[in-house]
């Protein structure tokens, strides 16, 4: 049974949030969002772990993801809640299915891997909601009470 959200849980996901908004991360997701291309790890390796600025990027994005990953598949944040407040995410994990495994085989297994499983139950949250929404009749339009 899912619990309900608690004022701490939505504390927390305001505070995420204005973490999002700080400027260096916001200029490091927008890169990774747009400018990032690699698609392998080797790659990443040779073309951006550099102690330049897209490694920071790179490190800074995928580890505040991680984190936030951590905070609701422990259960400290609502995941409902998360999943009802954006995607980014979702987007951010698509940029990093080329090249995983390939990190997971040269640093750990579970590189990653809370970012991973939250955007997976993100997507079955997604499904499910969705199912259920196209399931639901359509309400009908309440009638007017008419002016005398």
């Amino acid at each position: 049974m899912h619990r309900k959200p608690t004022h701490a849980d939505a504390e927390l996901l305001i505070r995420l949030y204005e973490i999002r908004r700080e400027p260096e991360l916001r200029r490091a997701r927008r890169w990774f969002l747009t400018d990032f291309k690699a698609t392998t790890w080797d790659e990443i390796k040779r073309d951006y772990l550099k102690h330049t600025d897209e490694d920071r990027w790179f490190r800074q994005t995928t580890s505040y993801w991680e984190m936030v990953g951590a905070l609701v598949n422990r259960g400290v944040l609502n995941a409902e809640l998360f999943f009802e407040h954006g995607g980014e995410h979702v987007a951010a994990w698509k940029r990093c299915e080329a090249w995983i495994e390939g990190a997971r085989a040269d640093i750990r297994p579970t590189y990653l891997h809370n970012f991973e499983k939250v955007v997976r139950d993100h997507l079955a949250y997604r499904a499910r909601t969705n199912a259920a929404a196209l399931r639901k009749p359509a309400a009908k339009p309440r009638a007017r009470a008419r002016k005398r």
